[in-house]
């Protein structure tokens, strides 16, 4: 998975971004969203506006119109989720849901676009995660949250990952490969979790010999700023993301 698309210079969560992940042969990108005072969803990180764009202050104090003259890095407008999901119907997105007023109003843009196979559904929180699937029309996958991710870590050596795999209704882990010094992805976890029939997604890797070494070990994702280089390990392994192309069938 492309990290908020490829942005070598800065301009993440952009158009541009996604355009040069795409150009690159990614079937899946990573992305997170917030919305604007108005309720629009609009694809961006941080709260606050200042680290990447032109402007300053929190972007749930500005309105969509009020947005449009944002620019990241000073050049790239911010994009709003339906203009992503619409502009790349081949795409298909892990969607960090990072704020509480993106809840319904995420619900409604994934319903109205039909998207529900395209996305899936991320959130530190496991509570505002569970909102958004309870609204969602038809069924979505969904990862773990800080407590559920938790949770696996600390009883899923005691044989109960499936047990609270199921309980959460999740299809996925997301996870770095240490937490406060503490090792997650080892050969142990990953065995548990696909027992469990979840898949393993690393964050957040830019090192060709981590990637590697994730993909002997047997993670089923991996997220990267530096796309182009996991681009090249997946290539050099003979083996690329779904969705190579656009489109180009999926398998």
């Amino acid at each position: 998975m492309s990290h908020r698309g490829f942005a070598p210079d800065g301009d993440e969560n952009s158009l541009a971004a996604f355009s040069r992940a795409v150009e690159l042969g990614y079937g899946w990108l990573e992305i997170d969203v917030r919305t604007s005072r108005d309720g629009v969803v609009m694809v961006f990180h941080d709260r606050l506006l200042d680290r990447v764009t032109d402007a300053s202050g929190p972007l749930a104090d500005r309105t969509r119109d009020e947005l449009r003259t944002v620019l990241i890095g000073g050049r790239e407008p911010i994009p709003t989720l339906e203009e992503v999901l619409l502009r790349w119907p081949h795409l298909r997105f892990n969607v960090d849901i990072k704020d509480g007023p993106s809840v319904e109003a995420f619900a409604d843009v994934v319903n109205r676009c039909d998207a529900h196979d395209r996305v899936l559904v991320a959130s530190f929180s496991d509570r505002r995660r569970k909102k958004v699937l309870r609204l969602l029309t038809r069924r979505t996958a969904s990862s773990a949250g800080m407590l559920v991710n938790s949770l696996i870590r600390v009883f899923g050596p005691l044989g109960l990952t499936r047990a609270i795999a199921r309980a959460a209704g999740i299809d996925a882990v997301q996870v770095p490969l240490r937490y406060r010094g503490i090792p997650v992805v080892t050969a142990g976890y990953i065995r548990r979790c696909r027992a469990a029939s979840l898949e393993v997604h690393v964050w957040t890797i830019n090192d060709e010999p981590t990637m590697a070494a994730l993909l002997d070990l047997g993670v089923n994702g991996i997220v990267a700023d530096r796309a182009d280089l996991l681009a090249g390990v997946m290539k050099q392994r003979g083996c690329w993301p779904q969705g190579t192309a656009p489109g180009r069938k999926q398998r």
